[in-house]
């Protein structure tokens, strides 16, 4: 590991913990040349699918991409962090779990928005909104008009 301080290739670890979580490893180290400290943060790498987009292009799969489109739709809501990052996690093991090589931005966007509609009906609205791009005000209602029959049956 190189030293961030010196940039020395040398070091030695002196304590190491599992995080919370279970899937990450912290790391203190201290450079074998300037002595100074330094903690390093180690995860499994594990291999999630190509996004293919609209246009055909792919791309790695990101998870702050998700991340950050649910805590908009989340904005303002009482959903916390700790709820949206619990589903950005099972929305990744999904993906991963799928064994899929690929995967169309489309599927991964009704993911996305089947998890907001179990955080908050209001989010999952927001977020639909946007990814399906909708052109007018009858196309929001008949999605409006869509949730409020699944809720329906659910009682």
């Amino acid at each position: 590991m190189k030293c961030p301080f010196c940039a020395y290739l040398e070091d030695k670890v002196i304590d190491s913990r599992l995080s919370q979580d279970g899937n990450t490893t912290r790391r203190r180290r201290e450079c074998l040349q300037c002595a100074k400290r330094f903690t390093t943060y180690e995860r499994v790498e594990e291999t999630l699918p190509l996004v293919v987009k609209k246009d055909g292009a792919r791309e790695a799969f990101d998870r702050t991409k998700i991340l950050s489109g649910m805590l908009k739709a989340c904005e303002k809501r009482p959903v916390s962090i700790e709820e949206i990052e619990k589903a950005v996690d099972r929305l990744e093991m999904k993906f991963l779990d799928s064994g899929e090589r690929e995967m169309p931005s489309s599927a991964i966007g009704e993911a996305v928005m089947e998890e907001l509609k179990r955080l908050d009906e209001v989010a999952y609205v927001r977020f639909a909104s946007v990814y399906r791009e909708f052109r007018d005000i009858n196309e929001f209602m008949k999605e409006l008009k869509d949730l409020l029959e699944v809720k329906k049956k659910e009682r």
